[in-house]
């Protein structure tokens, strides 16, 4: 059985998805069962990964686990997480985890830290484990989704701010090859997409997805901070993530090969992700 957390998000659904198809048992953790909807043959557990006394015995039984901390609500408190889960006798921890800990500085970066000391602890825990470190997810474009339904503008600091976004369903496909076999043990892929892309030209694949012309209309970065910042995502997170956008300007994202090289299928195109996501941007 594979238990997977974060399962009612954006890559969690799709690695649900996977799995089933692939005949595995699979086991959700979702704060609230009743509305989690997920497909029929899903054993849906109630718990909430911030509060340790109610993971109970949400592991019990499972041979992998994907652990998405982030997504749990949970990334700076990977620790009791990942003791119950050792605790539960489990042989394999997936981890969703990010590029960032890879860049020169990285210690330096709020994101970059929490992901860093998830691993750590993960790799301390004694169980074998796997790192999915994903590049910009594709899916950070639907935060302009209300803008872009209610006047066709799309507002940031950098339209030439540029990376190698990556397809959700991309991540769930090389996640559930290391949650069903143990050959990408002990190893910390970095997934991209396929290609560079400006954010204006994300804009513009959006735009062509929907039949919509959308605006990208430039504002200072003091305010794009202002506009990110939020309850779970503080100000300083999105002072760095801005910065590291401006960064980005002119630059050549890393690319890799692993989504083919690990799934033996392409990695997905920006454009393919818009049209995949239209209807959340009309």
């Amino acid at each position: 059985m594979i238990v997977v957390t974060g399962a009612t998000g954006n890559i969690g659904r799709h690695l649900v998805g996977q799995l089933l198809a692939e005949g595995a048992t699979v086991r959700a953790i979702s704060r609230e069962p009743a509305a989690a909807n997920l497909p029929d043959g899903v054993e849906v557990v109630k718990a909430d990964l911030s509060d340790p006394t109610t993971i109970g015995s949400a592991f019990s039984g499972a041979e992998a686990v994907y652990l998405n901390l982030a997504a749990s609500g949970v990334q700076g408190g990977a620790a009791p997480v990942v003791k119950a889960v050792a605790e539960a006798g489990v042989k394999r921890i997936v981890l969703n985890s990010s590029s960032s800990v890879t860049y020169k500085g990285a210690e330096e970066g709020m994101i970059a830290r929490a992901h860093a000391f998830a691993e750590k602890t993960v790799r301390d825990a004694g169980v074998e484990w796997t790192f999915v470190r994903g590049g910009m997810y594709a899916a950070n474009a639907l935060q302009w989704a209300a803008s872009i339904k209610a006047d066709g503008v799309v507002r940031g600091p950098f339209p030439d701010a540029v990376a190698a976004p990556v397809h959700e369903a991309d991540l769930a496909a090389v996640t559930a090859r290391a949650l069903l076999d143990g050959a990408h043990a002990g190893t910390s892929p970095t997934v991209t997409g396929p290609a560079a892309v400006t954010l204006a030209e994300q804009v513009a694949a959006i735009g062509k997805a929907i039949g919509r012309e959308i605006t990208f209309e430039t504002v200072s970065p003091e305010a794009a901070v202002e506009a990110l910042a939020t309850d779970r995502f503080p100000k300083d997170a999105a002072q760095q993530l801005v910065d590291f956008l401006g960064f980005t300007v002119g630059s050549t994202p890393e690319i890799t090969d692993e989504v083919e090289r690990i799934t033996g299928k392409p990695a997905r195109t920006f454009e393919q992700w818009a049209a995949d996501h239209a209807d959340d941007f009309r």
